[in-house]
């Protein structure tokens, strides 16, 4: 689906704003503090039911007000769509309420509706992904398997629940409220989740490693940029993986919980075979993230047939005159993006026809241009 434009009632800073995209590159700017972010934050609200900033959604809602509210209208080439997104502060205490729509009917979770656009996101606070423990980039990598394979995101579930159940058994164990009968049967219904989520994720990386590498090329990343999966099980099969969980079953007792499986894998992302979390710089690190999520727009595109719109904000201004250029040019080749800045000028083509414009001031939203 393409987004055409976005509403926003009692969202943050704004009490009621508007905003239409172009089909392709949309700039926002505005001086901060101004709600650049915001907007931003609201488009993937609106598409995805939750934030990419912040946990607690009472932030989400304005000063004084009772509930937030985003619209999200598109088109997927057939017939428009809407996303809608509410949601409303609970007393003091109590969780608040939240409702979604999709097309008018109430859902669950907008991550399971079809139509609704996938989103790759560029924010400040994203360098954890490199920067941070390996769990966000095990997590990054889980929801790039569901992007690319919807359905296999079951098996990630599946192991989580089945790697639960067996922690709480050896937790009985360890209190000696409980004896080891049962141990065996969820030893192996981990080995079978864990395997398949060890698939998935090999499969995924494999996929990813070309296109990051020559997008970590494009972007003048120094040196050759690689992605290295590292599962913590070698186990050719159910029975190995099995052999392997009893061969840690003492350490589990002792600390109550399993300490060997996917839960405890790594992506590792590198340059020149050394690890950038590590060895790189922050401006390093900066074009290595946007390098694998131009990679993984490419994959999608490709495997999915649909691009993730790309939303991001302050990825201009670190970046030099050539490398805004290649950015640039790679956001307008394909698919929708939205580029939040202070300085219209980082934007290299800002000012063409064929990019739409919106300038942002407290509270409001000056719909600038219309791409052609």
């Amino acid at each position: 689906m393409r987004v055409l434009s976005v509403q926003l009632r009692d969202f943050r800073t704004y009490a009621r704003a508007e905003a239409a995209l172009g089909p392709g590159l949309t700039v926002v700017h505005g001086p901060n503090g101004a709600g650049k972010s915001n907007l931003l934050e609201a488009l993937y609200f609106g598409c995805t039911g939750r934030s990419p900033r912040t946990h607690n959604e009472r932030e989400l809602i304005s000063f004084g007000a009772q509930a937030a509210r985003v619209v999200v209208r598109g088109n997927d080439g057939a017939q428009q769509h809407e996303l809608s997104v509410a949601y409303g502060a609970g007393p003091d205490g109590e969780r608040g309420v939240k409702r979604m729509t999709a097309d008018g009917a109430a859902v669950m979770r907008l991550l399971d509706v079809d139509f609704r656009p996938l989103l790759s996101v560029f924010q400040p606070d994203r360098l954890e992904l490199l920067k941070g423990p390996p769990a966000v980039r095990r997590a990054h990598l889980d929801q790039v398997v569901a992007a690319i394979w919807p359905l296999r995101a079951n098996d990630r579930r599946e192991y989580s629940r089945v790697l639960a159940q067996r922690n709480a058994l050896l937790a009985r164990i360890r209190a000696g409220r409980a004896s080891d009968a049962t141990l065996a049967t969820w030893d192996r219904e981990l080995a079978t989740a864990a395997l398949a989520v060890r698939e998935h994720r090999s499969s995924a990386v494999e996929l990813l490693a070309e296109p990051f590498a020559q997008r970590a090329a494009q972007l003048g990343l120094n040196g050759d940029a690689a992605l290295d999966y590292r599962p913590r099980s070698r186990a050719a099969g159910v029975d190995e993986f099995v052999a392997e969980l009893q061969a840690k079953l003492a350490s589990d007792l002792e600390r109550g919980f399993s300490g060997h499986g996917p839960h405890r894998d790594e992506l590792a992302i590198l340059r020149d075979g050394r690890e950038l979390r590590l060895y790189g710089s922050q401006g390093e690190q900066r074009l290595a993230l946007l390098a694998l999520l131009l990679a993984e727009r490419t994959v999608l595109a490709r495997e999915r047939r649909r691009t993730p719109l790309m939303l991001l904000d302050d990825v201009m201004s670190e970046l030099d005159s050539q490398r805004r250029e290649l950015l640039a040019a790679e956001l307008s080749a394909d698919g929708q993006s939205v580029i939040a800045t202070t300085d219209l000028a980082h934007v290299p083509g800002a000012g063409d026809a064929r990019v739409a414009r919106l300038r942002v001031s407290p509270g409001t939203i000056l719909q600038e241009a219309l791409a052609a």
